[in-house]
């Protein structure tokens, strides 16, 4: 009775341990396939948002500076002479905590030399 157990167990433990195996990979694709939904979905609304005419001004007013007739367009620059918005961008790609963030404002706006 033993043997015929011990010789059952060792003959299921190769298909159960496939079956694991492929249930992880099935939960893993399935994951995968969820992420890319919720991406589509989100692509969806871009696209559906650039067929109106009313965003497409405003992005075309933010990215190009893009003003109508009559308005008066302003660019601030920085101490370089370079957009203000470029060097923004550039200390967002550095991805500073918060706080340093803060206090680098708070010493630039006391003249203080940045460390």
């Amino acid at each position: 009775m033993g043997l015929a157990l011990g010789l059952l167990v060792l003959g299921l433990a190769v298909p159960v341990q496939a079956w694991f195996a492929q249930r992880a990979e099935i939960a893993a694709l399935q994951a995968e396939v969820d992420a890319t939904e919720v991406r589509v979905a989100e692509l969806t609304v871009l696209k559906e948002r650039w067929t109106d005419p009313a965003f497409i001004a405003a992005e075309a007013r933010r990215r190009l500076h893009f003003v109508l007739p009559g308005e008066v367009g302003y660019v601030a620059l920085d101490a370089e002479g370079r957009p203000a918005a470029d060097s923004l961008s550039a200390s967002a790609i550095e991805n500073l905590p918060w706080f340093e963030t803060v206090w680098g404002s708070v010493t630039s706006a006391d003249g203080a030399p940045s460390p």
